[in-house]
């Protein structure tokens, strides 16, 4: 395999994102320079954590000429860019991208896209390969399939692309997911699960640790790589949808409830908060078991890397701030037993 050197370096477009802060923290550890774009440089280095290693370059997504600028030098463009809460996708996904495009093309830099399931429609299912009909549903879909577009033009014009496809993303630094959104609620103790999925129907997970690896692994065998690429990360397939919320349960202690969620109520929501009229927009992916192929991914690699499930949602929910760390745990005070005393030394 292909080992980075200290002399590549990368932009990451959403470096204090979920995906596009694992890949620059996966990225600094491997040896590359990173560089990030910030709105407000100092506010971001403050509040990235793991971060502190990055350059931080001001500009905004929206603005091509900060990208470029920001760009120069750099071998990778990660573009991890997505507005918060799904707010305003159409009027912002397709020019953040545009600015990404136009910037790896002056660098002559590769670009890494992290893909979703939204680009397909129910025809595709139950099992989503790279090249899968994308008819999608919705309008999110209907723009993941632009955006990919847009890329395979790019590719055509000799600026190379790599597209990983992934299910629902969980991790520690994804507040705006499904799992801290969604079924929990970050920064509290998880006492109700919400369930978001019929019994018995399976849905796909990705564990964004394990996604950042798969995709900087990729990124080292550059040359295995054709220009215009697209691999798909199975993740965590859970036959049972179920499976997620009784692993958060676990992971907490056993004690919390888990309840269907409430789609009735969501749809009575809808015409007042945006963000639950984004979450039923997507309900269909919740209606049918769908997977994702990684047969590609595993010639390429040798194997997926996986993180076992419940590992992987106790380091979630302790990154959401729903569990205490174990260095917490070590140092919070032990409480005597009952009917006992301490007495000061």
């Amino acid at each position: 395999m292909t080992q980075s050197t200290p002399t590549q370096t990368a932009l990451v477009v959403g470096a204090t994102g979920g995906i596009g802060g694992e890949v620059a923290r996966l990225l600094l550890a491997r040896g590359w320079r990173v560089r990030g774009l910030a709105r407000n440089p100092q506010t971001a280095a403050a509040g990235a954590f793991g971060l502190a290693q990055i350059d931080w370059r001001q500009g905004d997504a929206m603005d091509a000429a900060s990208v470029v600028a920001a760009a120069q030098g750099c071998e990778l463009i990660v573009h991890g860019a997505n507005p918060p809460a799904y707010h305003n996708w159409a009027g912002t996904v397709l020019p953040m991208l545009e600015s990404t495009i136009v910037a790896a093309k002056a660098a002559g830099a590769r670009i890494l896209f992290p893909g979703t399931i939204y680009n397909f429609g129910p025809d595709a299912f139950p099992v989503l390969s790279e090249t899968s009909p994308q008819r999608p549903l919705t309008r999110k879909g209907a723009l993941r399939v632009a955006m990919e577009q847009r890329l395979a033009q790019a590719a055509a014009d000799g600026t190379p692309v790599l597209i990983v496809r992934a299910g629902d993303y969980f991790g520690g630094h994804t507040r705006g997911s499904w799992l801290g959104q969604g079924m929990i609620q970050a920064g509290k103790p998880v006492s109700v699960v919400l369930n978001p999925s019929p019994r018995g129907v399976g849905h796909a997970w990705a564990y964004l640790p394990d996604l950042a690896l798969a995709m900087v692994r990729l990124i080292e065998r550059a040359e295995a790589l054709d220009a215009f690429c697209v691999v798909h990360f199975r993740g965590h397939w859970l036959e049972d949808g179920g499976e997620m919320a009784r692993a958060v349960r676990r992971a907490a202690g056993g004690r919390a409830w888990i309840i269907p969620f409430p789609w009735p109520l969501a749809h009575v929501l809808a015409p007042f908060q945006e963000m639950m009229r984004e979450l039923l927009e997507m309900r269909y992916l919740w209606r049918e078991p769908l997977r994702l192929d990684n047969a590609k991914l595993v010639g390429l690699l040798g194997e997926e890397p996986h993180t076992p499930l419940d590992e992987a949602v106790r380091a979630s929910l302790i990154g959401l701030g729903c569990l205490p760390s174990p260095a917490q745990s070590a140092a919070a005070p032990r409480l005597s037993a009952p009917g006992r005393t301490t007495s000061a030394a």
